[in-house]
C-alpha cells in the first residue's frame, strides 16, 4: 500500500472509528485511547503518544476540531488546521487511528467508542480526566502519563512570537 494511502486510511469519522474499534476487539485487540489539541507536535506529544501504544494493541487519537481549540485555547488558536493536525498525527507509526471530536470534553466519544485503556498525560490527576469514571466503571483502566517538562505548544508560540 501506498504510504499516503496508508496515512489517509488511518484517519477516520466518528462512525467508521466506531466499525473500526468493533473490528478490533473481535480479534481480541486491546484499545488505547487518549485526546488533546495536538497543535504544534512537539516531543512531549511523541512522548505521551508512545508510551500510551506500549498499553494496549491499538492506539486511538481523539483530536479536537479547530472550533473546539479555538473555544478552550482562545481565538488565536489553533496553529496548525484540524485536517494538517490528523494528517501529522495518522503520519506516526505509533498511532493507530485518528478521529476529531467537537465537544469541549472527549466525554461522548469515550462513551461512543468504549476504549479499554484512557491516557493522559502526568499535567492530570485521576479525578481531573474526562471520561476516567466511564471506563473505569466498565472494567478499563486509565493511566496518567508522566509530563516531560519543558514542551508545551504555549511556550513554543511564545518562542517564536519573540522572534
Amino acid at each position: 500500500m501506498q504510504k499516503l494511502q496508508w496515512i489517509q486510511n488511518k484517519i477516520h469519522s466518528r462512525e467508521t472509528m466506531l466499525q473500526q474499534c468493533n473490528v478490533w476487539r473481535a480479534s481480541g485487540q486491546k484499545i488505547v485511547f487518549t485526546n488533546g489539541c495536538f497543535d504544534i507536535l512537539h516531543h512531549g506529544h511523541l512522548n505521551l503518544l508512545a508510551r500510551a501504544a506500549d498499553l494496549g494493541n491499538k492506539l486511538i487519537l481523539a483530536l479536537n476540531t479547530d472550533a473546539s481549540v479555538q473555544r478552550l485555547k482562545g481565538p488565536e488558536r489553533p496553529i496548525t488546521h484540524e485536517q494538517d493536525r490528523a494528517f501529522q498525527a495518522a503520519s506516526l507509526l505509533c498511532v493507530d487511528a485518528v478521529c476529531l471530536f467537537d465537544e469541549d470534553t472527549p466525554e461522548q466519544i469515550i462513551q461512543f467508542l468504549k476504549p479499554d485503556v484512557l491516557v493522559k498525560g502526568g499535567d492530570y490527576t485521576l479525578e481531573q480526566i474526562v471520561g476516567a469514571p466511564f471506563v473505569i466503571g466498565n472494567g478499563g483502566k486509565v493511566e496518567i502519563i508522566p509530563f516531560v517538562t519543558g514542551y508545551s505548544t504555549t511556550s513554543i508560540i511564545s518562542r517564536i512570537k519573540k522572534l
